[in-house]
């Protein structure tokens, strides 16, 4: 079953990096087909990385919500996930060109865990990576963990907005912008609602996390690396939703803003597993 699931997992990649390549393609030839091909063949991919990660729950009887690799597979899913709906909804498939490459990049980074845990399962066998530590097995990780991925999912969201609303002005008029890509003032609100939606889930998050760390460790906060900047990136959100909501905020400050708060999440994730170990440092 291990390999079945590192097979699906390779499937999911390649068909990430198709998606991304029908979404730039599309771009440069301006062909309708060619969107909605890429966005069949995400919705294919979607459901390979699905079933992946299904199977990995599977084979190690458990939530694969655990460790780099699992989280790091969840984030691109959920990014995926996040972007299928906004282009559904806003009838907005030109965002795929922009989502799809962070989307790969994601998967590619959890590719690269996928490696590091292979070599570890053939240093010391499967079981190294199915047993969990204490302090995970909890029935809060899979709501814990459930609801950051969606939060970071959103914030990815909110950053390819803000990405494409600093690049609008600098895209030349023509009927095919014009036609596919909205406005910055409803990129801007779209980019909000994204926002609103990834506050929400990580306010969740944190809330429940610091329930799951009094009964793990004693207390509901701790200072730790990676609490500590799951603070400052829901503080940075606030102050974005604060100034939007009361002082009608928007523009390019906003969306520098929202670039930045992406940021925050990737070194939350990432940048303090890697230079800043602690509590929460699960490999």
């Amino acid at each position: 079953m291990m390999r079945a699931e590192s097979i699906l997992f390779l499937i999911t990649l390649i068909a990430y990096g198709v998606v991304t390549a029908l979404y730039f393609l599309y771009i440069a030839v301006k062909k309708p087909l060619l969107s909605k091909l890429a966005i069949r063949v995400q919705l294919a991919a979607f459901a390979v990385h699905t079933a992946a990660i299904v199977l990995r729950g599977i084979l190690m009887g458990r939530l694969p919500m655990a460790n780099q690799y699992e989280f790091s597979t969840a984030f691109a899913w959920a990014l995926c996930l996040v972007s299928l709906i906004f282009i559904h909804k806003f009838r907005f498939p030109v965002l795929g060109a922009f989502a799809s490459p962070v989307t790969l990049l994601l998967a590619l980074y959890a590719g690269s865990q996928k490696l590091n845990e292979l070599n570890v399962i053939a240093a010391n066998g499967v079981d190294s990576i199915r047993n969990l530590m204490p302090a995970l097995r909890s029935s809060w990780l899979g709501i814990h963990v459930s609801t950051v991925i969606i939060a970071y999912g959103a914030f990815g969201v909110s950053f390819v907005l803000s990405i494409m609303f600093l690049l609008r002005d600098r895209m030349r008029e023509n009927g095919f912008w014009d036609a596919h890509i909205p406005k910055k003032e409803a990129l801007d609100v779209i980019s909000y609602r994204s926002v609103s939606l990834g506050m929400m889930f990580l306010t969740v998050t944190i809330n429940i996390g610091g329930i799951w760390a009094e009964n793990a460790w004693g207390s509901y906060w701790s200072w730790d690396p990676k609490e500590t900047w799951a603070l400052v990136t829901w503080v940075i959100y606030l102050v974005y939703l604060h100034l939007r909501i009361r002082k009608g905020w928007n523009g390019k400050a906003a969306a520098i803003f929202c670039a930045v708060g992406f940021l925050c999440v990737l070194f939350t994730y990432i940048g303090v597993n890697t230079l800043l170990p602690g509590l929460h440092s699960y490999k």
